[in-house]
């Protein structure tokens, strides 16, 4: 029987006016691939693709620490030193998805400021780019990369790739063995019996975007799973929580390979392999554990996780967040909001 849709599809508004950054080109030399991370000086970085040339990827920017660390296939291949916003400009934490790649790119805020190698993470203005790195906050805005580390990170990473920005100190990303929706297994876990009265919670709308990389988004907020490729919805279910749950800000991005083993969470399939990256707010007072126990709690319908699971490549995200998907959240969790000149 065909399921019901709960709602139209939104498209959530950005959540801060950010501008861009006044940059001067300087292009430093790159580290030897066995230097220490914490010898890095300002300008400096390293790069050593050879050591994953194939998987998914995901960029950690690390605010406290201004460094940004480059992970392909749960392998990390670059350290590089950064300058993000200053203060009365910070850069927000979040979750973000590069949105546009531009090799030349020129502010149309600050006199036309060549901001090289520019990947996008919301149209109003927050960008990675080459630019003046000090190892301190500086820009006002965007995150500011050696421009030579730019030009090599601007070469591997694709439109809708995962780029976290967290206010976290040294935010390194775990391995883990895991099912779709619960990336954090919990001893014992295993499917229950799930009874579901009608109608059916839930939409599975694939032709409203055919192609593009795959987030799943899990609100305790908005009590909903949120299912997006390139930008666009296409699923969404209600979930059963209770009142005043949450589980803190969670992030994984899935690798190549699965873990070998029946998933505690979606019978009949395989577990997926998953990389999971520090958040800002990861472990809030009073939050509860995001487990295989958990998610079989939501009570699920069976036909929407197998068709979720299924969906799922190397390079998708699952983000768990206590703030709503829509608009209001107070962390920005993967802007994807009309595109403007900026």
């Amino acid at each position: 029987m065909p399921s019901k849709s709960l709602a139209a599809p939104t498209r959530r508004q950005a959540l801060r006016a950010l501008i861009a950054s006044m940059l001067l080109t300087w292009l430093p030399q790159a580290l030897p691939a066995a230097a220490a991370e914490d010898g890095l000086k300002a300008g400096e970085y390293w790069w050593t693709p050879e050591l994953a040339p194939g998987g998914p990827l995901v960029i950690v920017v690390s605010l406290p620490e201004q460094r940004a660390r480059v992970y392909r296939n749960g392998i990390r291949i670059g350290v590089t030193t950064i300058s993000s916003g200053r203060r009365g400009y910070e850069t927000p934490p979040g979750v973000y998805a590069i949105l546009q790649k531009r090799r030349e790119h020129y502010s149309n805020l600050y006199d036309d400021a060549p901001m090289p190698y520019m990947q996008r993470l919301t149209w109003d203005g927050v960008a990675l780019h080459g630019g003046h790195v000090t190892g301190k906050p500086a820009s006002h805005g965007c995150v500011r990369l050696p421009e030579a580390f730019a030009e090599k990170l601007f070469e591997v990473t694709e439109r809708g790739m995962t780029v976290i920005v967290a206010d976290g100190a040294t935010p390194v990303p775990n391995l883990e063995r895991s099912g779709i929706l619960a990336p954090t297994e919990a001893a014992g876990a295993a499917p229950r019996p799930r009874r579901y009265s009608p109608p059916q919670r839930y939409h599975l709308s694939p032709g409203l975007a055919a192609s593009g990389p795959i987030s799943v988004l899990i609100s305790s907020a908005d009590a909903a799973v949120v299912v997006l490729r390139g930008g666009s919805e296409i699923a969404r279910a209600r979930i059963d929580i209770e009142p005043g749950v949450h589980f803190g800000l969670h992030a994984w991005v899935m690798l190549e390979s699965d873990a070998g083993q029946p998933s505690a969470v979606v019978p009949g399939r395989r577990e997926h392999q998953w990389m999971e990256l520090a958040l800002p707010a990861h472990a809030p007072v009073g939050h509860r554990p995001f487990d295989a126990a958990a998610v079989n709690a939501f009570r699920l319908p069976p036909p929407f996780l197998a068709t979720i699971h299924d969906w799922l490549e190397p390079g998708a995200t699952v983000i768990v967040t206590d703030e709503p998907v829509d608009p209001g959240s107070k962390v920005t969790v993967l802007d994807a909001t009309e595109e403007r000149d900026g």
